[in-house]
């Protein structure tokens, strides 16, 4: 198994206020790299993010990015900017993303494409809703999804896939640790079938209402590599106790 990441997602929530206090806990307590972890607060809080972490071991992400590099494209944020100003991660495909903003598998791809250029590791997110789980099309429609947004993109380094079933997330509800183990399988095989992706150097991280007495079951699975998390992520205690459930 790959060393465990563990990703704060903190969708769109923060002041500077409380992003300087949520991250002065994190600095403190995150002192050892036994596990990999990273924050992807919103746009406007990156900067203030990366100079927070600059001497720890926390890395910082963005929530999304453009498919393009620059350009009379208003209100978008290019990659080459994130990575200019210290990001090294982005989330890309969120369910939400493509529920709100009807994001297709296409565009998924031509993020990635975009991001890698300029040189941020990606976090691939995808996961059905509960009526395609319930009429048995959970598999299917994970698999069109990464071939959607892996295809022609072979040989990424530090690729992520985060499997977050669209009916877990900020629900509360989860999928057992047997269930989300069974998805990342299928995950891990279906990304065998992709030319030139490395299907175990690959981390697959769960999302969907993680918390700190879920994961550590989740993390003894052996197809998962750590955790997407929402909330959670928001309580520097509980966000600890998830990282801490990894480093031991």
């Amino acid at each position: 198994m790959s060393q465990l990441l563990v990703v704060g997602n903190w969708k769109m929530n923060g002041s500077e206020a409380t992003v300087a206090a949520l991250l002065g806990e994190m600095v403190s307590a995150v002192q050892t790299p036994g596990v990999d972890v990273a924050i992807c607060p919103p746009y406007v809080h990156l900067g203030q993010a990366v100079k927070a972490v600059a001497s720890s071991f926390i890395a910082v992400g963005a929530q999304d990015c453009s498919s393009q590099t620059s350009g009379a494209y208003t209100g978008e944020v290019s990659p080459v900017m994130l990575f200019d100003i210290g990001c090294r991660w982005v989330i890309l495909g969120h369910s939400e993303r493509r529920q709100y903003h009807g994001e297709s598998d296409a565009l998924v791809a031509a993020k990635l494409a975009a991001a890698v250029e300029a040189g941020l590791s990606p976090i691939v997110c995808v996961g059905e809703t509960r009526e395609q789980r319930e009429s048995g099309k959970a598999e299917s429609v994970v698999a069109k999804q990464l071939v959607g947004a892996l295809r022609n993109h072979a040989g990424i380094e530090s690729l992520v896939i985060a499997y977050e079933p669209v009916w877990a997330i900020g629900t509360g509800l989860t999928a057992s640790p047997q269930e989300a183990q069974a998805m990342h399988a299928h995950i891990r095989s279906v990304l065998e079938g992709i030319a030139g992706v490395d299907a175990v150097a690959s981390r697959l991280l769960y999302g969907g209402s993680v918390k700190a007495d879920n994961a550590r079951e989740l993390f003894a699975e052996e197809d998962i590599d750590g955790a997407l998390v929402g909330g959670a992520s928001l309580v520097a205690s509980e966000f600890l106790s998830i990282v801490g459930a990894g480093s031991t």
